[in-house]
């Protein structure tokens, strides 16, 4: 008893009651030091770090989304045997972050394989979520049998992404709406017309009518010309056979209007030019041409400067392969960029489609 009245005694010096103070706001503070790490721990396996990795060919637009992004572009090498087979490697670690692979899959097919090995490596890398950022989803013209003995080639493509490892796919204005049905994985189709409708009101033109190239491009169009409030035509046209047109109609009045022609892309060239000089015979005032991706192939160029059109708006989808005094670039970076941020933190996109 007397051992126990020392001991009380003892714990009520001062320097004992300092040591206990001392004691217990140390305490505090590795409890309080626990309970954020394991916050922190928490939030990271809630929402793991971001990071944005490039194929070759896509390089110009990754660098500009990561600086939209705000974070550095990740760092990928490209090892190339003597007969042409490629390997891609991530020189940093992904493991258990949210990885985003940009790359517009246009021709050659090594575009799209390069992604899919980089699909493949990030997912032996242990990343938690790949999203494939496609800005032009190639093969896309192939979404259907329209002929006997013929593949569907879009289909084929978001097989091949699924079996890669892809998680998420996002891209913009595919050639067909219902591509997005091909996925059994989250697919975000993002519409030009976020960048394009500004910069159309900016031109503040008067007597403005949309028109559509085709009957396919028909909804487009007349989505355009709802939010713009304006009128809207249509070409109707027969083709002999793959980019070459036998004959083109005008449904519609375009006398003493400017005319802005919206598609989802311009190949070579044939159909706007086409148009554009009928327009201009029709009477029209002045013809422009808005289109997302910009292929260009063949004679597209050429085609396009002796052409009726007075400017042809493109994004950076696809890198343009020759300057053109006709030929206007307006970036989708920033763009994917927002919608990129939207999705890694868990926010909805519905605000970024205009239409």
């Amino acid at each position: 008893m007397h051992l126990v009245k020392t001991k009380h005694t003892q714990l009520t010096t001062p320097e004992a009651i300092i040591c206990i103070l001392l004691y217990r706001k140390w305490s505090s503070r590795i409890v309080q030091s626990a309970a954020e790490q394991k916050q922190q721990i928490i939030m990271s396996h809630l929402e793991p770090e971001a990071k944005i990795f490039a194929c070759s060919q896509s390089v110009y637009l990754a660098e500009k989304i990561a600086e939209q992004y705000g974070i550095p572009l990740g760092k990928v090498t490209m090892s190339t045997y003597s007969d042409g087979e490629f390997q891609p490697s991530y020189e940093e670690s992904i493991r258990g972050l949210r990885v985003f692979i940009v790359c517009s899959t246009f021709p050659t097919a090594d575009n799209l394989m390069e992604l899919l090995l980089m699909i493949d490596a990030a997912k032996r890398a242990s990343a938690r979520h790949i999203t494939a950022v496609m800005p032009y989803f190639g093969w896309a013209r192939q979404d259907r049998k329209d002929k006997p003995r013929v593949p569907i080639g879009a289909k084929l493509v978001a097989n091949l992404l699924d079996a890669a490892g892809a998680t998420r796919v996002m891209t913009m204005d595919l050639h067909a709406d219902q591509i997005q049905g091909f996925f059994e994985k989250p697919v975000d189709h993002l519409f030009a017309s976020t960048i394009f409708l500004p910069y159309v009101e900016s031109l503040g033109l008067e007597n403005l009518t949309i028109a559509s190239p085709d009957m396919g491009g028909s909804k487009r169009a007349y989505a355009y010309s709802k939010f713009l409030e304006s009128d809207v035509v249509i070409c109707y046209k027969q083709r002999k056979a793959a980019n070459v047109i036998d004959t083109m109609e005008l449904i519609g009045e375009v006398k003493g209007r400017n005319v802005v022609l919206v598609d989802d892309m311009i190949d070579t060239g044939g159909t706007l030019a086409k148009a554009a000089d009928l327009m201009i015979e029709k009477g029209a005032l002045s013809v422009r041409a808005i289109c997302t991706h910009a292929i260009l192939s063949g004679g597209a160029y050429e085609k396009i400067e002796n052409s009726k059109l007075s400017e042809l708006i493109v994004t950076d989808s696809i890198p343009l392969k020759r300057h053109s005094d006709k030929i206007r670039v307006v970036s989708c970076a920033p763009l994917f960029a927002e919608v990129m941020h939207m999705v890694h933190h868990n926010n909805s996109i519905s605000g970024k489609f205009i239409m």
